[in-house]
């Protein structure tokens, strides 16, 4: 098993980083430092909670004044880059919100996002003052950093995992959709990752808004069609039938069918916690031009209490001649996650083409073995 993420921050760790700090603050106390951090309820906390811990041991033990403080972190944060320095502009969120240190905060989220990245710290500003925060991330939106110009729609993203949320992007992504105009043929990958990733988080309350969206920028610039694209994922799989028309998914052609012959099976149809089964599949397309299909299967895994729940699995997105005949395995494992958790019961397993389902099969699983 992985280590934790949260376990980057060791005693070494913290003793390097106090030791640096002493390079530009030579009365800066590393092992009282350490002792505030790592204390009583140190092995209980997760990751963001220890980054917090670390910000609010730097305020009783860098300069007390916010102005002194910050100086002391810009002397050393060459130095100090990567993700386990998220606490670096976690302590602006912090100790920076008073309205006399706005211009300063907005300086260090700037400064910092380009050593880690300020896209959880900036939301609590957001929350606080949302039109003038907006403002700040039209602004950087602009600038030559891809880092900086990735805050600006990162920072925003109204469903950022880990992030808190912003309830009034959820309720109106206008302001939201004008800084990714800004950024919708942005050079940058990991800035376009990330319009990409605001539009599907966008998408998943405002559908009708980023399918609009979608057709006013697609074809615009090779670079906004893959945001696009990426952007209306979640659409995609929800076999939305405008999104699918738009991006070229085959459907029913004058009451001819797309798929004239389909199977799935699963092997073995008996599975016990922890086994795979190996899933074959075999389909005849119509005949005639070439068509776009998606491939996926959903399994309805069975609940806790008996109720199901479908997720869907990619097998294929291609683009094929008409009259081709795709076949496929693909093994699947009835193995317990931290983001899911199996029952027993009857899991019937469906294989869909454009969202439609052509085919299906079904599994006992069994806590363990009879």
């Amino acid at each position: 098993m992985a280590e934790p993420l949260k376990n980057i921050y060791t005693e070494d760790f913290l003793r390097l980083f106090g030791e640096r700090v002493q390079t530009a603050y030579s009365s800066f106390d590393t092992n009282g430092f350490i002792l505030q951090v790592m204390d009583g309820t140190w092995n209980e906390l997760e990751l963001k909670a220890r980054m917090r811990q670390i910000s609010l041991a730097l305020g009783t033990f860098l300069p007390s004044r916010y102005e002194e403080a910050l100086a002391v972190l810009f002397d050393i944060d060459e130095h100090c880059s990567g993700f386990p320095y998220l606490f670096f502009p976690d302590f602006v969120e912090v100790y920076g919100q008073g309205e006399e240190h706005w211009t300063l905060s907005m300086e260090a989220l700037e400064r910092f996002t380009q050593k880690s990245s300020a896209e959880f710290a900036v939301r609590s500003f957001l929350l606080r003052e949302p039109e003038r925060m907006m403002r700040q991330m039209t602004a950087w939106a602009g600038h030559q950093s891809e880092h900086v110009r990735r805050l600006a729609s990162e920072g925003c993203r109204p469903r950022l995992p880990w992030g808190q949320a912003l309830p009034m992007f959820k309720r109106e992504p206008a302001p939201v959709l004008a800084v990714l105009e800004l950024l919708k043929s942005d050079p940058s990958l990991y800035v376009r990752k990330s319009v990409a990733n605001n539009l599907n988080d966008i998408a998943k309350d405002h559908p009708d808004t980023v399918i609009a969206t979608a057709r006013r920028w697609k074809g615009t610039h090779p670079d906004t069609d893959w945001i696009v694209r990426h952007g209306c994922r979640t659409l995609i799989r929800k076999s939305s039938p405008e999104v699918m028309t738009l991006f070229g998914y085959a459907e029913e052609t004058n009451g001819s069918p797309l798929v004239t012959e389909a199977s799935f099976t699963a092997d073995p149809a008996v599975l016990k916690l922890g086994d795979s089964c190996e899933l074959s599949y075999a389909l005849q397309l119509r005949q005639g031009d070439p068509v776009r299909v998606r491939i996926e299967y959903g399994i309805d895994f069975v609940k806790a209490r008996g109720q199901v729940s479908r997720k869907l699995f990619l097998l294929s997105d291609k683009t094929v001649p008409g009259g081709t005949r795709l076949t496929g395995m693909r093994t699947h494992r009835f193995a317990d996650l931290t983001t899911r958790r199996h029952y027993p019961g009857a899991h019937r397993i469906v294989l869909l083409v454009n969202g439609q389902e052509v085919a299906s099969t079904v599994v006992e699983l069994q806590l363990y073995a009879q």
